[in-house]
């Protein structure tokens, strides 16, 4: 077997995101990645279930009980424990430091729940994206996977996919579709592609 990228996701909820890269792991979408790890910042998100589930290692770091320092300080210890290559954040609700940010450029990506530039940045996460499209009432909206650095949503773009909003919407409604026909195709994407360029890299 040649080398795969170790990758580890940080998430928060319910891990809808985790599953489709666990999915495109095991369908061959994934070819040069492996998820080895994954951190969450609540002891009771479900996602913890989805890897325990696929056999993936699992750690909780409770933001609420600590210091952003000591937060992230866990988390660079566990990156260094799994050797990983690759960070994802998968519906990851917590805003890293630049300090952190900083020590591994270009090898974090998020999926933001919008076509970046729109409706990004500080504030925006969750339903509080789709609720802001409905609002502005613009008829295309979409996901989009980025690198991420120091500002919100900042770094460089890796692929966007758009969504047409339809008549009769809800920012739930709108929320489902947008990952249904977006996040959950172009984060497992996105995750091969950089995978790939890791180990053609070394």
């Amino acid at each position: 077997m040649l080398r795969q990228a170790r990758i580890a996701v940080l998430v928060s909820g319910g891990g809808t995101n985790l599953q489709a890269i666990i999915d495109a792991q095991q369908s061959g979408i994934i070819q040069n990645g492996k998820v080895e790890l994954v951190i969450a910042d609540k002891a009771e998100a479900y996602a913890l279930t989805r890897a325990a589930n696929a056999g993936i290692d699992t750690a909780v770091l409770v933001k609420k009980q600590m210091s952003q320092a000591d937060f992230e300080a866990g988390i660079v210890k566990l990156l260094d424990e799994y050797k990983i290559d690759l960070i994802v954040l998968a519906g990851f609700m917590c805003i890293l430091s630049g300090d952190f940010t900083d020590k591994y450029p270009e090898r974090i990506i998020n999926v933001h729940p919008a076509l970046i530039p729109s409706f990004c940045g500080k504030g925006y996460y969750g339903l509080r994206v789709h609720e802001a499209a409905l609002e502005y009432g613009v008829k295309v909206t979409g996901a989009t996977v980025h690198f991420v650095n120091s500002i919100p949503d900042g770094g460089r773009i890796i692929s966007q996919k758009a969504v047409y909003i339809e008549d009769g919407d809800t920012p739930e409604i709108l929320q489902r579709r947008v990952m249904e026909q977006a996040e959950w195709i172009i984060l497992p994407e996105a995750i091969e592609k950089v995978s790939k360029n890791i180990i053609a890299g070394e």
